[in-house]
């Protein structure tokens, strides 16, 4: 299926040409403007005939998009990787109601607890399945090639700090790619059970990217190189930026 995101020029065979003011991957439903600057109209892409502008059907049930950026951030992952930036790391792990999953991008040391925050570098589903973009100048539905263009592009300094060699990171990388792409991501959450301290390294989860796909069929997956530890170990907290202000912050 071809991007759908708000700006897509779509076609009713009732109201002619418009344009898709906001959308909902996770449901379906769009808001679109026919003509009027001033109404817009909601439409659901499962039973409204909508089509793209050249006439291609949206057949939204039976080809359903990709809810959240996880998959591709992955294919994107492992082409950095394949062309030596093996320093990049993607952390994911479900928001507390379960229904979205975060994603963050970072470089450098392979800390997943003081990774390094960058602009544009973290995302979640919730915002992707209402504007499909990762935020560094993207376009929606662009691939992989075009992904990593246009990060390159947005912030080449931090991009720069991925260079260097990980191998038994990328051979993981490149494993659980081989797994779980096109159609599935993986979870580093860590879950307690009824309350118990942290299980140091249980199964990982593995969730489909789209509708109506069926439970991951595949091997399990296992951690990433440098978790085991995680939890037992002392973490040095970041230090605190400089104030030149001389007022205290809250």
């Amino acid at each position: 299926m071809k991007a759908l995101a708000p700006g897509t020029v779509i076609f009713h065979r009732h109201r002619g040409y418009g344009v898709i003011t906001a959308v909902n991957l996770l449901t379906g439903w769009i808001a679109a403007r026919f003509g009027s600057e001033a109404r817009t109209l909601d439409l659901n892409l499962s039973t409204d005939e909508v089509q793209y502008a050249d006439g291609e059907a949206i057949l939204f049930r039976r080809a359903p998009p990709d809810r959240m950026p996880h998959a591709r951030l992955m294919a994107m992952v492992r082409a950095l990787h394949e062309a030596g930036y093996q320093k990049l790391y993607l952390y994911s792990w479900p928001k507390p109601s379960g229904l979205h999953w975060r994603w963050h991008l970072f470089t450098g040391t392979r800390d997943w607890m003081q990774r390094s925050w960058r602009e544009g570098w973290y995302g979640s589903g919730a915002d992707y399945n209402v504007n499909p973009v990762m935020g560094w100048g993207d376009n929606p539905g662009a691939t992989t090639e075009e992904l990593v263009h246009a990060l390159a592009k947005f912030d080449p300094q931090g991009l720069a700090q991925a260079l260097g060699r990980d191998e038994d990171h990328t051979a993981w990388f490149a494993q659980v790619c081989d797994a779980l792409l096109p159609g599935y991501m993986y979870s580093l959450d860590m879950q307690r059970r009824n309350g118990g301290p942290l299980i140091e390294m249980p199964p990982v989860p593995v969730i489909p990217v789209r509708a109506g796909l069926p439970p991951y069929p595949g091997p399990e997956i296992g951690w990433p190189p440098g978790w085991a530890g995680l939890w037992t170990k002392v973490h040095v907290l970041p230090a605190p930026r400089i104030n030149l202000t001389g007022i205290p912050e809250a």
